[in-house]
């Protein structure tokens, strides 16, 4: 038995109910999702607000943080490394495979001259992003690289990143 055998049970039956919403009802599966920033006060925090939950997000003093929250490039490794995990929950149950534990650890090179005014050659994005990600399953070595697959191929926030999709500012 696998470490995560009930979890992966509540999934499968969570994701069979979606299954079966979402090809009565396909317009269901297609969510707008919304997330919301504003500066704090004098303070610089951004309360960010994703979904119902809000995240403080922070810079180093050496930008005139406070280090109280995240910042906007660790929040973004974040949300990548979260996604990934839960995509692997999801198909590990789709594929029936089981699982005692997944982690993902993630990083990325950011050159921060052009944030602050100063010339680089680089834009001011990650570049090298990579990741580890580490399944603990009983199942054998050609199952889990079935697996990798499968979650490199439906990982949504990996894709956004692998394949950016435009982003206009409204005014």
């Amino acid at each position: 038995m696998a470490k995560l055998d009930s979890y992966i049970e509540r999934k499968a039956a969570a994701l069979t109910e979606r299954q079966q919403d979402w090809i009565a009802n396909p317009e269901k599966a297609v969510a707008t999702i919304r997330a919301s920033s504003k500066v704090a006060g004098i303070t610089g925090t951004r309360p960010t607000k994703m979904g119902e939950f809000i995240i403080v997000s922070d810079s180093a003093p050496g930008l005139a943080g406070h280090s109280l929250g995240p910042t906007s490039p660790e929040m973004l490794l974040g949300a990548l490394g979260s996604c990934l995990v839960h995509t692997y929950l999801i198909h590990a149950t789709l594929l029936n495979i089981p699982l005692d534990d997944v982690s993902i650890e993630i990083s990325g090179s950011l050159d921060y001259k052009p944030v602050v005014g100063l010339p680089s050659e680089n834009r001011p994005a990650f570049s090298g992003i990579q990741y580890n990600a580490k399944v603990e399953s009983p199942a054998d070595a050609t199952t889990i690289e079935q697996l990798h697959a499968s979650v490199e191929a439906n990982c949504p926030v990996l894709n956004t990143l692998r394949f950016p999709t435009s982003i206009q500012r409204e005014s």
